[in-house]
């Protein structure tokens, strides 16, 4: 419990922002935006993954 919310909450929270950032450094840089150069692509897309594997575990594990 992080300030009376289960860690769970935090690790969606964290998942959701990691995909969003993920699809925006791709969508960005299709466009010609540059800002965020795309080799920050594939390690957010792992960040992401490792972070939803870890909510879904802990989700699974609250039923046992």
């Amino acid at each position: 419990m992080i300030f009376g919310k289960p860690l769970i909450m935090y690790l969606g929270i964290l998942t959701l922002t990691g995909f969003l950032l993920t699809a925006l450094v791709a969508l960005t840089n299709r466009r010609g935006i540059h800002a965020i150069p795309f080799v920050w692509h594939p390690r957010l897309a792992v960040f992401s993954i490792a972070c939803a594997v870890i909510h879904g575990t802990l989700g699974v594990l609250m039923f046992f």
